[in-house]
């Protein structure tokens, strides 16, 4: 935390010359959003690794909120707010000639969801944190989130909610703690004649399920649960494979948009086979990406 706005300001000016090597006179909107956030995610980020270290030292039961949407809404205002900072903020920004809410406008909402559903999903994670109650969420990261609408020639067009084109600045990749989630396939029954019967998963189509982490900070207190968002990736090795055994180099590419299409759109249209497949197969690495890091979890 800081003491006063002036430590604030120095702390701001300092973090604009060490992030992006401005000073704060050079320094756009956009450069200030980005230094105000990582001051932000740096405060957050000591209490994050102190609750982490809580839960395990005190083997807190913990809850895990699986959630197809969670629409978060901008976070640094949230933040500056749950760390009563946001006056302090503000008037150290006045004092710089910027605008906090002008700096929020540069932050993207997050694609993650849409309507009542994902705004009670992060409600439960606020409210959590709040309580200083362990509890964290699972979620899909989606590239391109629900969709941008225009109108054009009086005609509804819909194009793709690129939120992610700049920078999410809250989020933590993890590519240590990914999982592997697998589809189709068939099992074979085996049995040895000294042996018990056993059984072999074969012929399966496998995604890695990476992690990105986004911290939760609850409001007037030290607590930081997570939101945990899985990205689909491609085994690159897997991929090759597949194409090499196709003959196929093309196929490298088109199968690798495959695997990734899982965590691209929030809602994929299903008013096709393909599409209602799609949207089970993201029901479905959710959940086992999400539960086999829990089991992980627990047994550390």
């Amino acid at each position: 935390m800081f003491s006063d706005k002036e430590e604030f300001k120095e702390a701001f000016k300092a973090k604009l010359e060490t992030k992006l090597g401005k000073k704060a006179e050079e320094a756009t909107e956009r450069d200030a959003y980005k230094a105000l956030g990582a001051l932000v995610q740096e405060r957050i980020s000591r209490n994050w690794v102190k609750t982490n270290q809580d839960y395990r030292t005190n083997k807190n039961k913990q809850v895990y909120y699986f959630s197809m949407e969670f629409l978060m809404g901008r976070l640094l205002g949230n933040n500056l707010l749950n760390l009563k900072m946001l006056s302090l903020v503000e008037e150290g920004l006045d004092d710089l000639g910027l605008n906090l809410t002008n700096l929020e406008e540069k932050e993207h909402d997050a694609g993650l969801g849409n309507g009542g559903l994902g705004r009670l999903a992060a409600c439960f994670l606020d409210s959590l944190a709040s309580l200083e109650l362990a509890g964290h969420g699972y979620g899909i990261r989606y590239r391109y989130g629900m969709f941008e609408q225009h109108i054009i020639d009086g005609q509804q067009v819909e194009l793709p909610d690129h939120w992610l084109s700049q920078d999410f600045i809250w989020e933590v990749r993890r590519p240590e703690e990914a999982v592997e989630v697998r589809f189709g396939g068939n099992v074979e029954a085996v049995k040895n004649e000294s042996g018990p019967l056993h059984f072999e998963y074969k012929n399966y189509e496998q995604v890695q399920a990476v992690p990105y982490d986004v911290p939760i900070a609850g409001y007037n207190n030290d607590t930081v649960n997570t939101l945990r968002l899985w990205s689909a990736e491609p085994i690159v090795e897997n991929t090759l494979r597949k194409a090499e055994i196709e003959n196929n180099s093309a196929s490298f590419l088109d199968y690798k948009q495959e695997l990734e299409s899982i965590s691209s759109f929030l809602y994929p249209d299903d008013s096709t086979d393909e599409g209602k497949r799609l949207r089970l197969k993201q029901e479905y690495f959710l959940v086992s990406a999400g539960v086999q890091s829990v089991i992980r979890s627990f047994e550390r």
